[in-house]
This record gives structure tokens, C-alpha cells and sequence, in this order.
């Protein structure tokens, strides 16, 4: 990839526990296992909470809640032998339907491939994608009241 692509990144935290909802990703050349809240690319014209809405709504088949802009974070990375570059849009948010946090996984397909969402509390051995995410959700969680 030669071009920097700007995504929006939806952070849903399960009101029991905090835990967050994550998608399980591998880099094969690494050997990593990680982790990265669901979301995916703005579209032209579209803003960021408009893209999260739409992306968790193809992804998932759910509508969000409580959406709010927790800031922006540049993401330089190499993931299964190619660099990337990301501008990424990090909003908080809460799913509608209250029965998705008893679950602990949601399957989903995007792209035509399956994933799987799940809870992730801390601690976890595996990383939080993208670079930076967890300081950014540690500085707002100090700055709110």
C-alpha cells in the first residue's frame, strides 16, 4: 500500500466490566496474534461517526449509541510483510441491542471472510491495535469526570 488510508475505529466498552470489543487479527510473517475494535475505512464525503455506524452496521447488523470523537491517532505499521499507513478516527460508542454484551463472541463476516468479535479485558498478552490506542484510552478515561 502507497496511499494513507483513513479509518474510523469504534471503541465499545461492555458496561459489567469495560472489556472491549475486538476482532482477533494474525499476522502470518510476525507470528503475532493481536487484537483491533472493529471499524474500516471513511468513505469520501462521509464523516468519521458516519463511517463507525456504517461499518458496525455491515459488520455486525447493529446500530450504535452514544457516539463520540475520542481523537485521532497516525498509524505506521508493517502487517503480514506490507506497510501500512493509517489515519484512524477513535469513537466511543455503545451497541443498542443490550444483549450483545452477554454474548462472548459475535461471529460476522466482512469482506466476504468470517471473523470473530469478543470481549477483551485486561490484562491480555496479545497487542491492541493500532499503536497508541490503549494511551489514548487511558488519557480520556483520567480527563472525564
Amino acid at each position: 500500500m502507497t496511499q494513507i488510508r483513513v479509518i474510523a475505529i469504534a471503541v465499545i466498552a461492555r458496561p459489567s466490566d469495560g472489556a472491549l470489543l475486538v476482532y482477533d487479527g494474525y499476522d502470518t510473517v510476525k507470528g503475532e496474534a493481536y487484537h483491533r475494535p472493529l471499524g474500516g475505512g471513511i468513505e469520501f464525503g462521509e464523516t468519521a461517526e458516519a463511517a463507525v455506524r456504517r461499518e458496525i452496521r455491515e459488520e455486525l447488523g447493529q446500530e450504535l449509541a452514544d457516539v463520540a470523537l475520542l481523537g485521532f491517532l497516525e498509524n505506521l505499521f508493517v502487517n503480514d510483510g506490507k506497510p501500512g499507513h493509517q489515519i484512524v478516527a477513535v469513537l466511543s460508542a455503545t451497541l443498542v441491542d443490550p444483549a450483545l454484551y452477554a454474548r462472548d463472541e459475535i461471529a460476522y463476516t466482512d469482506n466476504n471472510v468470517a471473523w470473530t468479535a469478543r470481549w477483551r479485558s485486561e490484562p491480555d498478552d496479545r497487542p491492541l491495535y493500532p499503536d497508541g490506542l490503549a494511551a489514548l484510552l487511558s488519557q480520556t478515561r483520567r480527563t472525564r469526570p
